[in-house]
């Protein structure tokens, strides 16, 4: 399965259970050095899309 990321790029799925866990943890990663604070909100903000998208998904299936 394909899902479009935030960026509108196209991300192949090929293990929804596994993309998920990945999805979660690093939408809670965080560099300690606080230069990367602005990096790092981008980052939380991709992966928690991703992670949105990817449930989204998940419930779609488990409900068909």
């Amino acid at each position: 399965m394909k899902i479009t990321d935030i960026n509108g790029c196209q991300i192949e799925v090929t293990d929804l259970k596994e993309a998920i866990k990945i999805a979660r943890r690093y939408k809670e990663y965080r560099h300690e050095d606080s230069n990367f604070s602005e990096f790092d909100k981008r980052q939380k903000t991709y992966w928690s899309d991703m992670y949105e998208k990817l449930r989204a998904i998940k419930a779609q299936l488990t409900t068909s």
